[in-house]
C-alpha cells in the first residue's frame, strides 16, 4: 500500500522530517535529482524547464543543475529574473544554477517561448506546486496554453501546474503531463476529478531515507493499494466444497421497468465465485427474468400496480434472507413505497448486505437526505456495503454537492462515523473509486473510461456481492475484501475495452470477462511479489 496526502498532511511530513535533521533545503535538492532522473530517462539532447515563483520552481532550477551536469543542453524560462524571486530557497538555488552552464530565459514573449519549447526533447513544468488552487494569472496560463499547444514530452514537478493538489479539479487550463514526478508521497488531487486526465505516469520519489516511518506518524487522506495486497482473496476453491458451502447470494431487485438490472447483478455474483445465487423480484417481470436465468432459482414476490415489489414484499423477503451468506439489494427495484419497506427490513436482518443503485435512494428517501444525522436507520451488526456513485452520495448527504474525490471520501466518512460499526464500508464510485472503512480509505486499481455505461454498477455488485458470500460473511477487513471484487471489476473493464473499444462496452460484456480478469489479477498479482506466473506454486 502506497500513502496519498493532501496538501495539510504533506505539509505536515515536512516538518516531521526537518525536525528529524532533514531540511526543507535538502529536500528541494533530492526532488531536483529525483526530476532530474526521470527526465533522463527519456534520453534527451536538450531540455526546458519552465521554472514559477516559489519552491516548485526551485525544484526545477536543481534538476536543471543536475541535467546541464550530464551534458544535457538546458533552456531555463522564467518569468523574472533569478535575483528577483521571492522564495529566499528557491531564489538560492536560482541563482546558483544561472550561474552554470544553463540558458536563462526571463520573461519570453510567447514567440520567443514557441521556439525554445520546440528545440527541446522534453519539457519540465515547475511553474506551480501543490499550493495553487483558483485561476491562472499572467504568464503562466499563457506559457500553459503554448505548452499544452506544442505538445511535448512533458514532465511535470509534484503535480502538473494549475491542477488543484487537493480536490483534482481545474478552474482554467492545466497541463498536460506525460508523467508527474511527485514528491514524498502521491497528492490525492492526482487520483481525483481531472487529476487523472492530467497527471499521466506518476513516479514518487521518496527523498529521506526514513520515509516510511516519518510518513506512519501522518494521517493518510487515503491508501493506493497494490494487487499484490489483495492476493490473498484469490486463492483457489477446495476441492472439499459444494455450491452451498462455496457462498450463496440472494439478489433482491429488478422491477417491470428494469427487469435487467437483476439479471445482470446475478449473474454477475454467480461469475464472482458463489456458489448458489437466488433472485428475489417482483411477479411483474419475474418470468422474463427466470428465462434469462436458467441456472439461477427465480423467486417472484408480490408486486404494486407499476411492477415494483408491493407492501406484502418485505415480509417474504426478509424471511428468505436469512438463509443466504450474503444479499444483494437494490439493482432496478424503484423507490416505489414497497422497495423503501424491503430495504428497510433488510438492514434490520443479521445477514451481510450490500446496498446498491435504487435501494440507497431508499435509504435517502428514509433518512429525508441526511443519512448521518439518522445512524439508527442503518446502524447494524451484521457486515454492511453502500455503494454510492457522487450523485446518489449527494442524495444521502443533504445535497451537499460531491464532485470529487477528497469530498466523496469525505462525506463517506460521515456516514461511517455516525454508524459507528466496524464492518461497515462504503464505496464511493467514480472516476477514480475510494473504498471507505472506518479507519482507512483504499483506493483500488481504477478502471477505464469504457466502465462509465448503464448496468456496470449492477455488475460491480454482483461481483462484492458475491465476493463477500465466498468468505461467508467474515473478514479481517472487509474494505479489503471489497477492493478486491472493484479491482475485478476493473480489470474486466480493461479486458472489454480491448475486446470491443474503449467506446463499445456495455455492461453485459463484463460478465463473461469476470473469470478472465481473475486469472489476469493472478498473474499481475504475482508478478508484482517477483514470482513467475508460468511456474507452478512450488517452482516459484
Amino acid at each position: 500500500m502506497q500513502p496519498i496526502l493532501n496538501i495539510d498532511e504533506v505539509k505536515l511530513l515536512e516538518d516531521i522530517i526537518e525536525k528529524a535533521g532533514t531540511s526543507k533545503a535538502e529536500l528541494m535538492e533530492h526532488a531536483g535529482e529525483f526530476t532530474a532522473e526521470v527526465v533522463k530517462s527519456y534520453n534527451p539532447q536538450r531540455v526546458t524547464v519552465l521554472c514559477g515563483f516559489g519552491n516548485n520552481g526551485g525544484d526545477g532550477w536543481v534538476a536543471a543543475d543536475v541535467l546541464s551536469h550530464e551534458g544535457i543542453a538546458v533552456d531555463v524560462v522564467t518569468p523574472i529574473e533569478p535575483d528577483e524571486i521571492p522564495s529566499a530557497l528557491a531564489r538560492h538555488v536560482a541563482r546558483r544554477t544561472a550561474a552554470k552552464d544553463v540558458t536563462v530565459h526571463a520573461g519570453p514573449s510567447r514567440d520567443e517561448l514557441s521556439e525554445i519549447l520546440s528545440q527541446a526533447d522534453v519539457v519540465v513544468d515547475a511553474l506551480l506546486g501543490t499550493g495553487f488552487h483558483g485561476k491562472l494569472r499572467a504568464p503562466l496560463n499563457i506559457w500553459i496554453e503554448t505548452l499544452n499547444e506544442l505538445a511535448p514530452t512533458v514532465v511535470s514537478v509534484d503535480v502538473p501546474s494549475g491542477l488543484d493538489a487537493n480536490t483534482g479539479e481545474v478552474a482554467d487550463l492545466c497541463v498536460n503531463a506525460d508523467r508527474t514526478a511527485t514528491m514524498l508521497a502521491p497528492k490525492l488531487g492526482l487520483y481525483s476529478a481531472e487529476g487523472p486526465n492530467y497527471a499521466g505516469e506518476i513516479s514518487c520519489g521518496m527523498l529521506y531515507e526514513h520515509l516510511e516511518e516519518a510518513i506512519d506518524n501522518v494521517e493518510h487522506t487515503a491508501e493506493r493499494l497494490d494487487l499484490a495486497d489483495l492476493v490473498q482473496f484469490a486463492e483457489p476453491l477446495s476441492s472439499n466444497i459444494d455450491k452451498y458451502s462455496r457462498g450463496s447470494v440472494l439478489v433482491v431487485a429488478g422491477s417491470a421497468t428494469y427487469p435487467g438490472a437483476a439479471m445482470m447483478a446475478a449473474k454477475a455474483a454467480a461469475r464472482a465465485g458463489a456458489g448458489y445465487v437466488t433472485v428475489a423480484a417482483p411477479d411483474a417481470c419475474a418470468s422474463l427474468i427466470r428465462m434469462a436465468l436458467p441456472s439461477v432459482p427465480v423467486v417472484a414476490v408480490p408486486s404494486d400496480a407499476r411492477g415494483a415489489f408491493g407492501a406484502a414484499a418485505s415480509g417474504l423477503i426478509s424471511k428468505l434472507a436469512m438463509r443466504y451468506d450474503c444479499v444483494l439489494c437494490g439493482p432496478g427495484i424503484t423507490t416505489a413505497a414497497g422497495c423503501v419497506q424491503v430495504v428497510s427490513e433488510l438492514i434490520d436482518t443479521d445477514v451481510p448486505l450490500v446496498l446498491d443503485a435504487d435501494a440507497l435512494n431508499c435509504l435517502a428517501k428514509l433518512a429525508a437526505g441526511k443519512l448521518e444525522d439518522f445512524p439508527e436507520i442503518y446502524r447494524r451488526d451484521a457486515p454492511l456495503v453502500l455503494t454510492p456513485h457522487y450523485r446518489e452520495l449527494t442524495r444521502l448527504l443533504d445535497g451537499a454537492t460531491v464532485s470529487h474525490l477528497a469530498a466523496a471520501i469525505e462525506g463517506s466518512q460521515k456516514i461511517l462515523w455516525a454508524s459507528g460499526s466496524s464492518d461497515m464500508v462504503v464505496v464511493a464510485k467514480g472516476p477514480t473509486t475510494a473504498v471507505v472503512g472506518v479507519e482507512r480509505a483504499l483506493i483500488p486499481l481504477a478502471g477505464p473510461a469504457a466502465l462509465a455505461t448503464a448496468g456496470s454498477g449492477d455488475v460491480l455488485g454482483g461481483i462484492i456481492a458475491g465476493t463477500m458470500a465466498l468468505a461467508h460473511g467474515k473478514a479481517d477487513v472487509w474494505e479489503l475484501l471489497v477492493s478486491y471484487a472493484v479491482t475485478l471489476h476493473s480489470l474486466a473493464g480493461f479486458i472489454a475495452a480491448q475486446k470491443f473499444g474503449e467506446k463499445s462496452v456495455i455492461a453485459t460484456d463484463l460478465i463473461d470477462l469476470i473469470g478472465e480478469a481473475m486469472s489476469l489479477f493472478v498473474s499481475n498479482a504475482l508478478e508484482e511479489m517477483g514470482f513467475d506466473a508460468g511456474k507452478s506454486g512450488e517452482e516459484a
